[in-house]
């Protein structure tokens, strides 16, 4: 996902109306809600709804976990990094009362909490990798599909197949060594907290340090096209906003579904439908005999709440795409970088799956969780980054500096 809006299509600035693409995005999360709601009851049609809002917000703020860790390792310049440990603050402060306690409002929640191994170490690097080939993450590769970006389209296509294969192999990645699950939430929430904001304080002065000691100085934002109430109906939005509107959503999530935001367990439960079309039944693997995920594979995906978020982000995506009037699917893709997408796509997908998420589900929702895996996979997704941007000019001819083109 890139810090700067113009790099999901080329830039149309127009108050005209939203046209056909953004009156079926709207149509569809209005429609979506309420039969969602009355189907599967009103906490269902309300996420796909918060699906809707995530998307609308990754749009609009062009939140960066790719090209944010891409313009660090190329170019020194940690400013879309400084944002993301703001965003893992709040949701920090957030959620750990309220795990500590079990309960919220009421309902019960968890966190994401899984081992940290050998898996979470080869699947986040993979994913790494993936992340700078692929040009997105998890988040970036839906908000920028919807957002009428079609090479992501091949993305996401692979990702989905990367993410099923993954699941035939699942049970022997989760046989290697590994710690227990292990969360700072343990500590106690206080402690906890105060933990967690010292190592994202650590984290943002490294940037600084490294930013100032390459360039001088802090890079600083661009000037805003629009201002007032126009910006925040058609974007951009402050980076900063971006990180608090995710945070904010993050926890009703936590409210509603009683566990965080995650996106890709959605993609292998879409590629075992995909395969079931084809003839080839994925409920003998392992993975899928568990009872959650056999559940999942036996009913409707709108049932699954994952998946009726991730829709809902895609849509919210196109509908803020099209406010922003840029809704152009460009099909013409040059070959290599078509390569770097199948290659990309199934690195994220089976890396996702045997790390137990990517970024939004380890990394975001980890940590946001105290996930001692989050914290691993942090580390482990961002060597694979350095290994994938120095593949990068191999499959998009760039130049030294880096070019924020993708996700």
């Amino acid at each position: 996902m890139s810090i700067a809006s113009s790099s999901l299509s080329p830039h149309v600035d127009t108050a005209s109306p939203i046209g056909v693409p953004g009156l079926a995005a709207l149509v569809a999360l209005v429609a979506g809600t309420v039969a969602l709601g009355y189907t599967y009851g009103a906490a269902h049609g309300a996420l796909f709804l918060i699906g809707g809002a995530l998307g609308i917000t990754l749009y609009h703020a062009a939140f960066g976990f790719t090209s944010a860790w891409r313009v660090f390792i190329a170019e020194g310049r940690g400013r879309g990094l400084r944002v993301q440990m703001i965003l893992l603050a709040l949701t920090v402060v957030l959620f750990f009362p309220f795990l500590a306690s079990g309960t919220l409002f009421g309902n019960e929640v968890r966190g994401f909490v899984s081992p940290a191994g050998t898996g979470v170490i080869i699947g986040a690097f993979m994913f790494g990798i993936g992340m700078q080939l692929g040009g997105g993450c998890a988040s970036g590769t839906l908000f920028t599909a919807g957002g009428g970006n079609a090479r992501m389209l091949v993305t996401l296509f692979f990702f989905i197949v990367g993410s099923l294969l993954a699941t035939i192999h699942f049970e022997w990645w989760t046989s290697l060594p590994s710690l227990p699950p292990t969360t700072l939430v343990s500590l106690g929430p206080v402690l906890g907290i105060l933990l967690s904001l010292a190592i994202f304080g650590a984290i943002a002065a490294l940037t600084v340090a490294v930013e100032k000691k390459r360039h001088g100085s802090l890079e600083k934002p661009e000037a805003a096209p629009r201002e007032g109430l126009a910006r925040y109906l058609r974007g951009p939005w402050p980076l900063v906003a971006g990180a608090i509107a995710l945070a904010v959503l993050n926890f009703a999530t936590l409210a509603l579904a009683g566990r965080p935001w995650g996106i890709t367990s959605a993609f292998a439960l879409w590629g075992a439908k995909g395969a079931q079309l084809i003839g080839i039944e994925p409920a003998f693997w392992g993975y899928w005999q568990a009872p959650a995920n056999a559940k999942a594979l036996s009913e409707s995906v709108f049932a699954d709440v994952t998946s009726v978020m991730d829709f809902g982000l895609i849509a919210g995506a196109m509908l803020a795409a099209a406010l922003a009037g840029r809704f152009a699917p460009n099909f013409r893709i040059p070959l290599r970088s078509v390569l770097a997408a199948v290659v990309g796509g199934l690195l994220l997908g089976y890396g996702a799956r045997i790390a137990y998420g990517c970024n939004i589900g380890a990394y975001f929702s980890g940590i946001a969780s105290g996930s001692l895996h989050g914290y691993l996979w942090a580390v482990a997704a961002f060597a694979g980054n350095v290994l994938g941007v120095k593949l990068r000019p191999w499959f998009f001819m760039e130049r030294a500096t880096v070019r924020r083109i993708d996700g």
